[in-house]
Order: C-alpha cells, then structure tokens, then sequence
C-alpha cells in the first residue's frame, strides 16, 4: 500500500521525539562524582572533619552544587561507572541511528526522483560528472551517524574493563569517545536541520511512480471487490499472483504493466469494475489526518517544552 511523503517524513520526525526523550532522560540522570577520595571511600575527608559523617557528607552535597548537578552519586570508585558514558553516548548513538534512517530514506527517494535535498546554484556533484546531483548532505550525514555508533560499542568496552578501579585504558579512549560522540551527533544535526529547511517534494516524479506501480498497489481492492462478488478468496489470490508475476516479469523486460489487461480477460474477475479499484482517493488510508494528528499534538507538545534552541549554524558545501 502507498504512503504519502508527509507521512514518511513524520517518521523521521517520531524517531527524533524518541531520542528527545532519552536524551532529556539521561540529562536529568547525571550527577557528579563529588569528593569521594581516591577510591570512592571518603576516608581523607573523614580525617579532615575528626570523624564528622555529616560534614563530609555536606561537602559532597555543596561540591555537586557548586559544579552544577542536583545531586552526586551515593556510590562510587575511583571514578563514577563508566557505565554512565556509555548510557550518554548510547543516547547520541540513537540520534546517529534516526539521522542515518532518515537520510538513507531520503538517498532512495532522490534515486526515484520523489525528493532532493537542497542544491546550491554553483555547487558541483562531481568533478568528474558535471550532471550529478548526489544527496550529499544526507550522505555525509550517514558518515558520521555511522562513527558515532561505532563509538557507543567503545564506551560499553571502557565500562566493561574497568577491572576493580580505572586504570589508563579507560582515560585513553574516553578522552576520545565523548568529544568525538557529541562534536560529530552536533555535526550531524546541523546537516540535518540544513536538509529539512530545503528539502523539496517532486510530485511528478510521485505521480509517476504511483502510476507505474498502481495495478499492483490496486490488488488488495480488487481481491476483496470480487470476494464480496461471490469469488473464492484463495482462488482469487492464487490468480492475482499468477498475473502480478507475470506482468512483472514484462516490466523487467521493458514492457509496459499489463495486469489490468490480464484481469479483464480473466473470467474469475468478470463484472468487477477494475477503473474503480484503480483510483488512488483512499489508497493511502489516513495517512494525511495522521500527519495533521502527530503534527498538532506530539510535535507541538515536544516544541513547546524541549529546552531552548540552539543558535543557527551555518553549513558550508
């Protein structure tokens, strides 16, 4: 069954609702270490206030204020788990993996020629092949999602070996892993926010695509239109597979679709009205009220309330 390109896209836009949410969710989870000592025990401050637990437990609580966290992990080593990196760069990870869905379905439609990202008057595809006109955007934006990723299986290793306490195996891939995780989701984004402030719709190249598939998009109408008729389901459906092959199977060999033809002149959908079940009013179901639904309410709701937005950047191809 055919969707609509609204409906595509406010997929795109769901899967960034979720990550909003995650994101936010571990924003509210993090603490800071607080002083804790060199192995998590508190036993130096302990010496520093004479055995006063509450002064000790006091200065923990001022120290997280003062860096700017609600609160400190109750308990922790010579560092906090690291479990808590991979948690956060896991959350980036599932941005990377919503901006890299989205720009593969966006590539696709391009090559059907239904969409394309924005193009600058003087900007080159190739230096080799003056037509092209390569999703550019979306594939680099592919690149880096894909690094990101690839650094969230790093960080879940870094928490894994930590043995009893840190060791230099652990500040060496961190000092990697979380610059590189947040510089490249941001880099990411930017792009992202480039493609969905040009992104054109080609209703043509929709037109032609539906045209060219709407016998076989049409088959669920017709083989409940000449069930209703009287007709065997199986029977029917066995038929309609038969013709369906079979016109494909012209198609790859560069004719034309012929299956409303083979339907006529088969007597088992004999009296059914092929024109009607070729209209494509409905075909899509409720894909427009379910864009105008999630836009008027999940969106809206997720832009009124996320935090403030950050400040244009400018992306240079």
């Amino acid at each position: 069954q055919p969707t609509t390109i609204g409906k595509r896209i406010c997929l795109w836009i769901h899967d960034l609702l979720l990550d909003l949410e995650e994101v936010t969710h571990r924003r509210k989870l993090l603490r800071a270490r607080g002083v804790k000592g060199t192995t998590g025990t508190q036993a130096s401050f302990l010496e520093l206030f004479a055995g006063d637990h509450a002064k000790v437990r006091r200065l923990d609580e001022l120290v997280a204020h003062k860096l700017g966290f609600h609160t400190s992990y109750e308990i922790t080593g010579q560092t906090y788990t690291r479990k808590v990196d991979s948690q956060v760069v896991a959350a980036l990870a599932g941005v990377s993996e919503s901006t890299h869905k989205a720009g593969n379905d966006l590539r696709l439609a391009a090559a059907w020629g239904e969409l394309e990202e924005p193009f600058e008057t003087e900007q080159v595809g190739s230096s080799a092949m003056p037509y092209k006109r390569n999703p550019m955007r979306a594939e680099r934006m592919g690149g880096l999602a894909r690094f990101v990723m690839g650094l969230a299986a790093t960080a879940g290793q870094t928490a894994a070996v930590q043995w009893m306490e840190r060791t230099l195996d652990d500040s060496a891939p961190r000092r990697l892993v979380l610059p590189q995780a947040f510089l490249a989701t941001d880099a990411q984004l930017v792009i992202y926010a480039n493609i969905a402030g040009g992104l054109v719709v080609l209703p043509g190249g929709v037109r032609r695509n539906l045209d060219a598939h709407l016998p076989f998009l049409a088959s669920e109408r017709i083989l409940m239109a000449a069930t209703k008729a009287g007709g065997d389901r199986q029977t029917l459906h066995e038929a309609l597979r038969t013709h369906s092959h079979a016109a494909t199977g012209r198609i790859r060999e560069g004719h034309d679709n012929d299956l409303v033809a083979r339907l006529a002149a088969d007597p088992l959908f004999a009296g059914i009205d092929l024109a009607a079940a070729m209209e494509t009013k409905g075909l899509a179901g409720r894909a427009a009220e379910q864009v105008l639904e999630f836009v008027n309410g999940a969106v809206q709701v997720a832009l009124a309330t996320c935090p403030a937005r950050a400040p244009e950047s400018l992306l240079k191809v």
